[in-house]
């Protein structure tokens, strides 16, 4: 596995692989990887020729009070995870040059982006939309593939690449969990073996409100249920079920979709789960 730290290195080397007919897969990261990062990878390895993965805890993402200086870091596992998984090359960008003194320059989703994570975490988006175009314009890759779990960030990611006539394929894969149903999560690393416990009930409340619209219970009542059936030491922000495009309120028959954010402990989590026919 090479590892470039240099843009101007990158884009020459993605220049070069485009020139040899070479289909370029993109996995960007925040690193701390887990199996459900290296199950990115590997999908990426079935859709293009040469993949490359990023590394970059971007504070653009964070504000003020969130985890930045305390983000779990692993450097050195992640690249030894990185090239068993079979990634050909890791980039390491250099925060001066991905954002230079003066940077002034955003991209901002307007809607959906506003909603929901948006809602609870202001510039959180306008971080994510900024980072990822910024990859598209070095690599130019042909494909790059993130996780549903991070369910806004795909609808966010999927209105920038139409909106920004970007020549990306975007895949979904599905999200990863534990084999006691937790959602895989770099930021699990944080929960007490109490809390850990506690969050278990975050499945099984997607899992029951799954399975009763499986067997027909209208939407309203089916939300109801998922927020009841979540631990009461959850501090919720929401449990709500949606259409996965819009991140409006789901609708019986649609395309559905829950979604959950909320803190155990001092631990924020994120999950949700298909609830009907969701395309990638």
């Amino acid at each position: 596995m090479k590892l470039i730290e240099s843009m101007a290195e990158i884009r020459l080397m993605c220049d070069a692989l485009r020139r040899e007919g070479k289909r370029i897969g993109l996995v960007p990261t925040m690193g701390y990887l887990h199996d459900g990062h290296l199950t990115l990878v590997n999908r990426a390895r079935r859709a293009a020729d040469v993949v490359i993965a990023t590394i970059f805890v971007n504070p653009t993402q964070f504000a003020a009070g969130e985890d930045l200086s305390t983000y779990p870091r692993d450097p050195d596992g992640d690249r030894r995870k990185l090239e068993e998984a079979g990634c050909d090359i890791l980039y390491l960008p250099r925060h001066d040059e991905i954002y230079p003194d003066g940077f002034a320059s955003y991209v901002t989703v307007e809607g959906l982006a506003l909603k929901y994570e948006g809602a609870f975490r202001p510039t959180h988006f306008r971080g994510v939309a900024t980072i990822v175009a910024k990859f598209f314009n070095i690599m130019n890759p042909d494909v790059a593939v993130f996780g549903r779990k991070d369910a806004q960030q795909v609808a966010v990611i999927r209105q920038v690449i139409r909106d920004l006539s970007y020549g990306v394929r975007l895949i979904v894969e599905d999200t990863v969990r534990e084999p006691d149903g937790l959602a895989m999560s770099s930021r699990n690393v944080y929960l007490s073996p109490e809390e850990r416990e506690e969050s278990l009930s975050i499945s099984r409340a997607l899992g029951a409100a799954r399975d009763a619209i499986a067997g027909g219970v209208p939407v309203d009542e089916a939300e109801h249920l998922l927020r009841a059936t979540l631990s009461p030491v959850i501090v919720l922000d929401y449990a709500d079920i949606i259409d996965p495009r819009t991140f409006e309120h789901g609708v019986d028959g649609g395309e559905l979709l829950g979604i959950f954010a909320g803190r155990v402990g001092r631990t924020r989590l994120i999950d949700n789960m298909v609830m009907s026919a969701v395309e990638g």
